[in-house]
């Protein structure tokens, strides 16, 4: 096989294997920033990748499930993005700290305004979640991605057990088993290096308090030495002059 061959194959190849990483990965996906634990809140990010090259995403929406609702469902605000929350009424209302909701966050969508996730590029749209249900191992978010060329991918199949992906599936949000405190193991973790912290600055200045106190009581007996060596000095000096005088 000569170099020329060689090369056309190589890129086949290449491109095949890009073309397949493409296929299997590029879809939009809900990933937690650190824990998303049952019973507490969560941040998570809906990330959203660009898998056309002529044209640009343009818009997300993303149905919020109502079979297990959310009392709270708080965007953070994304340059170059507008964000619409809609709410539905509850079949059943929610108790959450003594109140009764009776309607909870079921669509959220994010509008192009000036900014457009370009081929090649992706783009995160963060979002507080809560209070994440108990009876539940996942949440599933369908979504639909539109281009600017008009085009709409609906990844809304939902995967089944002991089946395969599929095509274009749905958003999946993994729980985590539920923490004592309820605010997940981020929470938790940042109060323990606080304390941590705080018990470390409070051991410093102790050392610190200890080190000033030792520097006084060395430098009090260094004058103390310094003070007794003059007086012995002047009395023997005393004594020798007061000598002289007798022997005279």
């Amino acid at each position: 096989m000569n170099v020329s061959r060689i090369v056309v194959v190589s890129g086949i190849a290449a491109s095949s294997v890009l073309l397949l990483s493409g296929t299997a990965f590029a879809h939009v996906s809900v990933q937690p920033q650190g824990e998303a634990a049952k019973g507490g809140y969560a941040t998570v990010n809906f990330k959203v990748p660009n898998e056309r090259d002529n044209a640009s995403t343009v818009k997300l929406e993303v149905t919020v499930p109502t079979d297990h609702p959310l009392a709270s469902v708080m965007p953070q605000p994304v340059p170059g993005w507008k964000v619409e929350v809609t709410k539905s009424k509850l079949a059943k209302p929610l108790e959450v700290h003594g109140k009764q909701i009776t309607e909870a966050v079921s669509k959220v969508t994010w509008t192009s305004d000036g900014s457009k996730i370009a081929p090649g590029q992706f783009q995160q749209f963060p979002v507080s979640l809560g209070q994440l249900p108990e009876d539940t191992d996942q949440l599933v978010f369908k979504a639909l991605q539109t281009y600017d060329n008009k085009e709409v991918v609906r990844w809304i199949e939902e995967t089944k057990e002991g089946a395969e992906e599929p095509e274009s599936p749905a958003p999946v949000l993994k729980l985590s088993a539920a923490t004592e405190d309820h605010h997940g193991g981020g929470a938790t973790d940042a109060a323990a290096a606080d304390g941590k912290d705080a018990k470390n600055a409070g051991h410093d200045e102790d050392e610190k308090a200890e080190a000033a106190s030792d520097d006084s009581s060395d430098s009090t007996a260094r004058i103390l030495g310094i003070v007794g060596i003059l007086v012995g000095a002047a009395g023997v000096a005393f004594g020798v002059v007061a000598a002289r005088r007798r022997t005279s």
